[in-house]
């Protein structure tokens, strides 16, 4: 029996790109990663997932989706005010258990299901994708009994039982996600060329909810982050103050 082939979908941040690194550690066939441009904020995120195919060897594609996704979010509606806090424990105590200002009503749901007609046309009977539920439940669509409900719809609208849908990080806290990456070869290195923040920005110096879970969770693991360190070393910005940064430091 040959390697599953799998199609995974890769949006050019950290969580993607470990679940492309775990598919091929895993021994998948990875058919293609998709990506896709919906009109967000910014195409830094597409320019990062192309570098990140280009690092794994996988074939890569750019869907075009346009303007399609309405909604108040700041990634999608250009008028609307992307929050910014502190540092986690501000942020944990504002956002609590409400849907994060930065949801896309729909998106994912679009996502798997053009992924998925993707998958079928390259005789791929499954899709990997990097949602998470751990650290928070602040998009339902990250959910495991949303990725579930989503798997039952594509097979009922394929006509078989067969399709799956693995989100390898769906509880793994951030933390632990980096002490996996650890483990995939190749994934570290690409990490340095992920992109998390959403404002666009490059260095990651702004404190929206992407940004600072993932310098939380990095941390956490005791580890430095490869994009921090990458944008270090040109000169764009100073090494943050926390622990994991310490054995850089003394260097």
């Amino acid at each position: 029996m040959g390697k599953e082939k799998t199609v995974v979908v890769l949006s050019g941040g950290q969580d993607s790109t470990t679940a492309l690194y775990w598919a091929l550690h895993d021994g998948m066939d990875v058919a293609a990663a998709v990506t896709f441009d919906y009109n967000q904020r910014h195409s830094r995120e597409i320019e990062a997932a192309t570098i990140i195919t280009g690092m794994a060897g996988v074939p890569h594609e750019i869907i075009t989706l346009g303007p399609i996704l309405k909604g108040r979010s700041p990634l999608t509606d250009p008028n609307a005010q992307l929050e910014q806090y502190q540092d986690y424990q501000q942020m944990d105590k504002v956002i609590g258990d409400r849907v994060e200002l930065t949801f896309v009503p729909m998106r994912n749901a679009l996502f798997l299901t053009i992924a998925a007609n993707r998958a079928i046309c390259l005789d791929a009977h499954s899709l990997v994708t990097g949602v998470c539920q751990a650290d928070n439940a602040n998009y339902p669509d990250c959910r495991k009994s949303f990725i579930m409900a989503q798997e039952e719809a594509i097979n009922q609208a394929l006509g078989i039982e067969d399709f799956m849908i693995y989100s390898p990080l769906m509880n793994l806290p951030k933390w632990e996600s980096v002490k996996l990456a650890q483990t995939l070869p190749g994934c570290m290195e690409a990490l340095a060329y992920t992109h998390t923040a959403y404002d666009g920005s490059y260095p990651p110096i702004g404190k929206d909810h992407a940004t600072i879970l993932r310098a939380h969770g990095f941390e956490q693991a005791g580890v430095p982050d490869p994009l921090i360190i990458r944008a270090w070393k040109e000169g764009l910005m100073e090494l943050p103050g926390t622990g994991n940064y310490d054995s850089l430091r003394a260097s």
